[in-house]
């Protein structure tokens, strides 16, 4: 269906726009390049002509989809000589999600799930988020990605073969989540060790990215109750000043904080909560990736 004449394309693409930033973000894992597709998908917008958009929706998600597999395409080797683990950029969320939202839409923004799209190729990433995140059919996904209802609902039946089953990867009760995450810092800032084994699974796993900028960033996944907690403590204590300012906030719909120095954020932290206990961190100091968490 074509916009009404009264309807602005600006106006259309506004309204489109929270979608795309979804779709671009999920896809690249960052921040700055899904803003970036965005943009070039408004100006491919600009530049259509009117008689061909006929379901402005469908045609907006067929550019950023598009654009964001060409961007991993090329992105790939840059991935391949990253220094220690590579994660997602972080993401502010003001969001909680809750228990009448699909699982699948607060699920697909949660870093662990993110982290496991990267198994997937470009285009199988593509499918298994417009058909199980966004609620496309798969006549419209076909169109997208430009291949047959045949290859698209192979593509998604071999993409969750990659991820195996899922399941919720975070605490819906945000009373919860952040009750762990107050306990989780109270210790690390007491530098009680008990306490903070106390809120950790025992195979707990913490994934750090400094991407080779940041000294004493874990370039491996530090696993184990004990060892995550010693590490804590340890970049805790080397990376004290009075200057600091830790931020408690969502990110990426769950529990975590922002540490920042002059108004210059330093690294964020992200709880992975499941039962009654902390199951992954995810600790980002790459000063790449934390550009959108600069204040505004």
């Amino acid at each position: 269906m074509t916009a009404a004449p009264s309807e602005q394309p600006s106006d259309v693409f506004a309204s489109t726009r929270p979608l795309l930033f979804a779709i671009a973000y999920r896809m690249l894992g960052s921040v700055t390049d899904a803003e970036d597709v965005v943009q070039d998908a408004y100006l491919k917008w600009l530049e259509r002509s009117e008689t061909e958009v006929h379901a402005p929706r469908a045609y907006l998600a067929t550019i950023v989809t598009r654009l964001a597999i060409n961007h991993m395409q090329s992105a790939r080797s840059r991935r391949e000589t990253y220094v220690g683990p590579w994660l997602p950029e972080p993401l502010l969320t003001a969001h909680v999600p809750d228990a009448s939202e699909p699982v699948e839409l607060a699920e697909s923004l949660s870093m662990a799930f993110l982290m496991m799209l990267e198994r997937l190729s470009p285009t199988e990433r593509a499918v298994l988020l417009l058909h199980d995140v966004f609620d496309f059919d798969y006549s419209e996904i076909a169109r997208i990605v430009d291949k047959s209802e045949v290859n698209c609902r192979q593509l998604l039946t071999r993409a969750k073969k990659h991820i195996g089953e899922r399941r919720a990867r975070f605490d819906v009760d945000p009373v919860h989540g952040d009750r762990l995450l107050h306990r989780f810092i109270e210790a690390t800032q007491a530098g009680d060790i008990d306490g903070l084994v106390g809120v950790l699974a025992e195979d707990i796993t913490l994934w750090g990215d400094g991407g080779g900028k940041v000294p004493g960033a874990a370039l491996r996944p530090v696993h184990g109750a004990e060892s995550v907690a010693k590490f804590v403590l340890q970049r805790s204590r080397t990376g004290a000043s009075p200057d600091n300012i830790l931020r408690p906030t969502r990110i990426n719909g769950q529990p975590g904080f922002v540490i920042s120095r002059d108004g210059h954020p330093l690294a964020a932290l992200i709880l992975d909560v499941r039962g009654d206990r902390i199951r992954n961190i995810y600790a980002i100091a790459n000063p790449d990736k934390l550009r959108a968490l600069q204040p505004t």
